[in-house]
């Protein structure tokens, strides 16, 4: 199985080289135990917890990609009827 982030002794903090894949894998995790049933009320209120954290994780690393790709996309995608007038000059 893949190395995956230890959880803080805080579920609400990350370890901040947690990727994008490693959050995911672990939230999945955290459903999957929670929806066994098997989990004490404490056990479900950690996990929420360590899950809330995850997905907040995963909504950065998303949102830093979005960014990113929005960098790289600035003035290269242009209707193509601007770009067919340009050649033609």
């Amino acid at each position: 199985m893949a190395s995956k982030s230890k959880p803080s002794d805080k579920p609400d903090e990350l370890d901040v080289s947690t990727s994008y894949e490693q959050a995911i894998e672990e939230l999945e995790q955290i459903v999957r135990a929670m929806e066994s049933g098997d989990m004490s009320l404490e056990a479900s209120l950690k996990a929420y917890q360590r899950g809330v954290a995850l997905a907040k994780s995963c909504q950065t690393h998303l949102l830093s990609a979005e960014q990113q790709v929005k960098v790289l996309e600035a003035d290269l995608l242009r209707p193509f009827e601007d770009s067919a007038q340009e050649s033609d000059q």
